[in-house]
């Protein structure tokens, strides 16, 4: 399985394509196959991501997790203190200023 990320070109944030716009939250991430590199020249050209690039992932009963562990903390936050994590329940994550 081959999912995008990126960072929000407003706020930073890590953001995952889920097959038509860019989400906060990996669970919403879409298996691209062999479709990323063009949706990914699409975006950025649309400049509505920055950085973004393809990863591999698996999906199991948990839903979407990438495949390396420095994408799954991108997807889940810090380590060390999973109270900060986001969660899909943030409505207003986008508003957040780092």
């Amino acid at each position: 399985m081959k999912i995008l990320t990126g960072n929000d070109l407003k706020s930073g944030a890590v953001t995952w394509w889920d097959g038509v716009q860019w989400s906060l939250h990996v669970s919403d991430a879409v298996d691209v196959a062999d479709h990323a590199d063009s949706i990914l020249a699409r975006e950025q050209a649309a400049q509505r991501v920055n950085a973004a690039y393809a990863i591999d992932a698996v999906k199991d009963e948990d839903g979407v997790r990438p495949a390396h562990i420095k994408d799954r903390i991108r997807a889940l936050g810090p380590t060390v203190r999973p109270d900060l994590t986001l969660k899909p329940a943030d409505a207003d994550a986008r508003d957040w200023v780092i």
